[in-house]
């Protein structure tokens, strides 16, 4: 049985990878802890039958994903960074994982060959101040197209860049700040609900 890497381990080859490819990454280290509590307290994992990770890196939040879904779910993570793709197949063995080594353009064509219909959830850390804006445009949209209905998608960023995209596709959009990490993070959280029963924070 393969055993976890220790935080310490992640947080190097993170940072190596961040000094050699600073745009593909959001920032220096991984998420904090608390981060990702509040980011994965979103989820209703009873309901999550195929997530979505966007930008797992050194698989952070993708532990805590597996920890938590179903058995009967699936969790589809697309990483760009081919370091990373190696490190997530070795160290997550759990089949329920299926990484892809890709760009989130490619979301819907994966799902279709994995004749998945869609996702319940979209978990999203892929850094879009970095992205030329059609390259923002089309994933903002593609993640909305690609949602089942009554999905929800949570994105956590340092900027504030992709909240005009998201509230192009996405009629619900909250957000809130994350103080403790490193640096301060913003957790986006959308919905395409019919009716706008409650009032977005701005």
């Amino acid at each position: 049985m393969l055993s976890k890497p220790s935080r310490s381990e992640e947080t190097l080859l993170f940072a190596k990878n961040f000094i050699q490819h600073p745009l593909m990454l959001g920032s220096l280290i991984p998420s904090s802890r608390f981060l990702i509590d509040r980011l994965l307290s979103k989820v209703d994992w009873s309901r999550a039958r195929t997530i979505v990770e966007y930008g797992p890196g050194v698989g952070t939040i993708t532990a805590h994903i597996l920890e938590r879904m179903s058995p009967d779910a699936r969790l589809i993570a697309f990483e760009m960074n081919e370091r990373f793709v190696r490190h997530l197949g070795h160290n997550f063995p759990d089949p329920r994982l299926h990484v892809v080594h890709g760009s989130a353009e490619i979301v819907q064509k994966e799902l279709e060959r994995l004749n998945l219909d869609g996702a319940d959830y979209i978990i999203s850390g892929i850094p879009f101040n970095n992205m030329p804006v059609e390259m923002r445009v089309r994933i903002a949209r593609q993640i909305r197209e690609v949602l089942n209905p009554g999905g929800e998608v949570l994105i956590y960023q340092f900027t504030r860049t992709v909240l005009p995209h998201l509230r192009t596709n996405f009629n619900q959009v909250y957000q809130e700040f994350v103080l403790r990490n490193f640096p301060f993070a913003m957790l986006f959280h959308c919905t395409q609900a019919e009716t706008q029963a409650a009032t977005p924070t701005q």
